[in-house]
Formats: structure tokens, C-alpha cells, sequence
């Protein structure tokens, strides 16, 4: 073989050699170094046997013999299948949630369970269920706390062994059957015509009451105003007759001989000759006559208005006329402020009128409802 061509294999063979030791270095030392994230934790393993946690940052491990496992430390979302569950009132309903989880121990999370995450989600889907077994249709469809407390409480034990921590369980959608829907919604529906039908009568009985209390104001109103209108009446009778009294007093004896004249004039135009006078007449007649004539065959007493006696002038009030004027104006005055006082009360909801609202006769005709239905029960 030729030198030369010896010379240069051979020196070929050396770069290879140095070329493989170089690449041998770079990925030892690549093997050597292990960068964790900061959000996570990996697990150290050399031949197969746990050695360590390694921590955020770069860590230096044996090459080629080892292996990490991460773990992401922050909390974590795991959806739970939709189930299918019986209730404890023979009533299918499904349901799915959300479970967020967090690992707490990497070492327990690596050797104690296969799978964290599967087994936190198969483990809250066999929950499920059984709290959704052990609750009536309604108590599913209101009690979400409830069946979230459940679950979680459920969780909590076992998860604690795996190094994980269960920090919520949140069930999104609870659906009963399509036939239980149906039915709950001709309740529902039903339920709203009740009401409906309630608020309407209801309506119907608070028009009737208010119909008959305004019926009963106006009665009172319009008793109120014939009863002023009577004493008005009455107080105007009593002042006219007083007045009658005043006026025939300062009418006296002359009125009187005037109106007897005015009689015998009368009785002269008639055709007969003969004619029969009172004894007061005639006398009043004479009297006059001599008054008119100036005769002082006598002294005459004249015809000035004749006073009442005693008697006639207590009977007629003549002596009490100014104060028994001045009791009516007031009592009058007085029956009008009243009667004014009586209508705004009314006007103002039966206030001071012994008028009761709507409302509180509304609410004893509750109460006399609820009173009859319970002695009704008592009896049966």
C-alpha cells in the first residue's frame, strides 16, 4: 500500500474519532442538565428507582441512566364526563361537572397512583352518580351546593393519599328526561294559571270592596248632608216663628182694629140691614171712634201696641229672642264645620269615620277564611 494513501486513511480515521468523542461530550453534558419550568416539579429516577424532586430551575442529573416525570404544580381543570343516574325517585337524569384539582405531592402523585388526572376524573364521575341516586328529582334541580359540598367531600379522602387536592367541584347541567320535562312544564304551567286565576279574583274582590266602601261614603256623605240640611230646615222654622212672634207683638191692638174695619167694610157692601158684631168688636170700634173724633167724654187709654202678659212672652221666647237668635248661628256654624271635618275624613280614607281600608278588610276576610277551613277540619 502506498504511504501516502495510508497516511491519509489514518488521519482520517483520527477526525472521526475526534469528531464522535465531541459529539459524545455535547450530549452527555446535554444528558447531565435538566431545566424545569417554574410552574412544575419533575420526579428523578436512576435505574428505575425514585432518587429525588427536582426543583424549578437547572438541576444536574447522572446522563443516560435517568429519567424525570413532570408534574404541573398549578391548579388544574378536569372535565367530568356527562352521566346518566336514576334519582331516589326512580326519576333519569343527566348531569356533568367540572372538578379543579391541585397537586400538593409530586412524590405521592408519582408512586401512588398510574394517573392522577384519570383517576381524580373516573373517580368524580362514580360520585356523581351516587349523589344524584341519593336525592329526589327536585332536590337536583335546586340543591346544586348541595351535590357540589357531596362530591367534594367524597374526593377529599381519597385524593389526599395521591398527593392531590381537591379545590372545587362545580356540577354544570342537571337534565331530567324528556318526558320529565314535559310533565314539568305542564306544572309550571298549570301553576302560573293558578295564579293567575288567584290574582284574578283577588283583583275582582279588592274592586268589590273598594265599589262598597266608596257606596258606604257616599251613604254617609249624603246622610250626613240631609241631616244638616234637616237642622238647617228645622233652625230656619224655629227663627221665622220667633220672628212671627216679634212682629205681632209690635203689630198690638191697632192692627188688630184695622183689620176689624177692614171686616166691617167688607160686611157693609153686602145687601142685608141687619148685622151681628162681637162685644170686643163694637168696643174696639168705639174706642176708635173716639179716638178719631177727639172726644173728651173720657180719658182714653189710646191705641198704642198692647204689650203680652208674662206668659205669652215666655212662651214665645220674646224676652230670650237676641240669645236664642245667636245659639242657632252658632249651632249652625258648628254643625257645618263638623259635617265638613266628617267629609274630609271620609274623602281621606275613613279616617276618625270608623272606615276600614281595602286592605284590612281584604285581610279579615283572609283570616275568617283560614278560621272557617280549620274548624272545618277539626269538625271532620
Amino acid at each position: 500500500m502506498d504511504p501516502i494513501t495510508l497516511q491519509s486513511g489514518l488521519g482520517f480515521g483520527l477526525v472521526s474519532v475526534g469528531l464522535l468523542f465531541l459529539l459524545l461530550v455535547v450530549v452527555t453534558l446535554w444528558q447531565s442538565f435538566e431545566i424545569v419550568d417554574a410552574y412544575e416539579k419533575k420526579t428523578l429516577t436512576v435505574f428505575g428507582e425514585y432518587r429525588k424532586l427536582l426543583e424549578p430551575g437547572i438541576n444536574l442529573i447522572p446522563p443516560f441512566v435517568s429519567r424525570t416525570y413532570a408534574f404541573d404544580m398549578r391548579t388544574q381543570t378536569l372535565d367530568v364526563p356527562r352521566q346518566e343516574a336514576i334519582t331516589r325517585d326512580n326519576s333519569p337524569v343527566t348531569a356533568d361537572a367540572v372538578v379543579y384539582i391541585k397537586v400538593m405531592d409530586a412524590k405521592k402523585a408519582f408512586l401512588e397512583v398510574d394517573d392522577y388526572k384519570k383517576a381524580v376524573s373516573n373517580l368524580a364521575q362514580t360520585t356523581l352518580r351516587a349523589v344524584l341516586g341519593d336525592m329526589e328529582l327536585d332536590d337536583t334541580l335546586n340543591k346544586r351546593q348541595e351535590i357540589n359540598a357531596k362530591i367534594r367531600k367524597e374526593l377529599d379522602e381519597p385524593t389526599d393519599e395521591w398527593g392531590i387536592r381537591v379545590e372545587s367541584v362545580e356540577v354544570r347541567e342537571v337534565n331530567p328526561s324528556k318526558d320529565v320535562q314535559q310533565a314539568m312544564e305542564q306544572q309550571t304551567s298549570a301553576e302560573r294559571r293558578r295564579r293567575a286565576m288567584i290574582l284574578e279574583a283577588q283583583g275582582e274582590r279588592r274592586s268589590a270592596v273598594e265599589q262598597a266602601e266608596g257606596d258606604k261614603q257616599s251613604n254617609i256623605i249624603r246622610a250626613q248632608g240631609e241631616k244638616q240640611s234637616q237642622i238647617l230646615e228645622a233652625q230656619g222654622d224655629a227663627i221665622s216663628t220667633v220672628l212671627r212672634a216679634r212682629s205681632a207683638e209690635s203689630m198690638g191692638e191697632r192692627a188688630i182694629i184695622e183689620r176689624g174695619m177692614e171686616t166691617l167694610e167688607e160686611i157693609g157692601k153686602g145687601e142685608s140691614t141687619t148685622f151681628v158684631l162681637p162685644q170686643e168688636l163694637t168696643s174696639l170700634v168705639g174706642r176708635y171712634g173716639k179716638a178719631l173724633s177727639g172726644s173728651d167724654v173720657q180719658e182714653m187709654e189710646g191705641l198704642d201696641g198692647k204689650e203680652f202678659d208674662d206668659d205669652t212672652r215666655k212662651m214665645l221666647g220674646l224676652d230670650d229672642i237676641d240669645e236664642i237668635l245667636g245659639q242657632i248661628e252658632e249651632s249652625a256654624e258648628m254643625n257645618v264645620e263638623e259635617l265638613e271635618k266628617e267629609a274630609e275624613a271620609v274623602k281621606a280614607g275613613g279616617a276618625g269615620a270608623d272606615i276600614k281600608s281595602a286592605d284590612e278588610v281584604i285581610q279579615e276576610m283572609d283570616e275568617e277564611a283560614v278560621d272557617g277551613d280549620a274548624e272545618t277540619e277539626r269538625e271532620s
